[in-house]
């Protein structure tokens, strides 16, 4: 009987077809090494392993037809069938669906279920949708959400609704629009945060965004007032105009009124109170979406709240 030993990794040497044009390499690779961890293909990326056209890139390089990328050797397992994912949550997430057609899915993303897999986490929205949806080979996610943030998320299944929505959403093309149940009694007067973002770690590791007007990128969100709460808080809509790492939540605190369940940048006493309420979830949700269509038209769309928030929000208005 004989064995054949494991094939020896090689270097692979990719050329970047059309439809891959404007893809951030980061996102090309991932793609592509499936079962390769996260951390390691950002650590060749982070040492100059990775080349496009002989020449050193950053992980935000965006792709261009025809560049040649040079992946050093990695060990890709065996292209066996992914590990099955809990039925409950394929079903769960396939009821999540508020809309889907040949180029794109939309789902009401449940709170507490991340986007992606990674740190520490082996899957998220889109593996469970790649198993959900076999024959779709381009699923790819438009854009993201905190993992504790619920609502309306895209998934592209084809390449071209996928460039289509980027453009967009670097225009002013896409509308979304999210609810937040804030600390407090939010003055009609806010209707507009204007204040630059920077990223920092801390000495843990863990990465916070705080306002930098500096060093930090520019960032616009505009808020209106839903519903009030007397003094204790305020049901508002927030507009992120331009798109940073938890903008809303960072906003919603510099002006003076944190997020319900948001152990990041809430306050503790606040969030308590409404965990008392049976609240137990980070009160944001992005609930309604605009995106115009390839064909020239719009796709306009809105999603509930879950049980636990509309309750919660019952309990805030009964009378004492």
């Amino acid at each position: 009987m004989t064995t054949t030993a494991p094939s020896t990794p090689a270097v692979q040497l990719l050329e970047v077809s059309p439809e891959y044009a404007g893809q951030r390499i980061d996102n090309f690779l991932l793609a592509r090494l499936k079962g390769v961890p996260k951390t390691l293909i950002y650590r060749i990326l982070r040492k100059g392993e990775v080349r496009v056209n002989k020449g050193r890139i950053k992980p935000e390089y965006k792709l261009q037809a025809g560049d040649i990328v040079r992946v050093p050797p990695v060990r890709v397992p065996e292209r066996d069938e992914p590990v099955p994912l809990a039925q409950g949550l394929l079903q769960r997430l396939e009821a999540s669906i508020v809309f889907e057609d040949k180029a794109l899915i939309v789902i009401n993303k449940p709170c507490g279920i991340a986007v992606h897999g990674g740190s520490g986490l082996t899957y998220g929205v889109i593996e469970a949708f790649r198993q959900l949806r076999p024959d779709c080979k381009e699923l790819e996610l438009v854009h993201r959400l905190d993992r504790d943030t619920s609502g309306l998320l895209m998934i592209a299944k084809k390449r071209s609704m996928l460039r289509h929505l980027h453009t967009a959403l670097r225009g002013d093309g896409v509308d979304k629009r999210y609810m937040a149940l804030v600390r407090g009694n939010w003055a009609a007067s806010i209707k507009q945060v204007r204040a630059s973002l920077g990223k920092s770690n801390l000495r843990s590791g863990e990465r916070m965004v705080e306002v930098d007007e500096e060093e930090g990128k520019e960032s616009v969100t505009v808020f209106k007032v839903l519903r009030r709460f007397g003094d204790f808080a305020t049901l508002i809509e927030a507009k992120p105009i331009t798109g940073r790492t938890h903008q809303i939540r960072v906003h919603t605190l510099h002006a003076g009124h944190s997020i319900a369940g948001d152990a990041k940048y809430g306050d503790e006493g606040f969030s308590k109170e409404i965990r008392d309420l049976g609240g137990k979830r980070l009160f944001l949700h992005a609930y309604m979406l605009t995106v115009p269509l390839p064909d020239g038209g719009e796709l306009k769309l809105q999603a509930p709240v879950d049980e636990m928030w509309a309750k919660t929000v019952e309990r805030l208005s009964a009378p004492i």
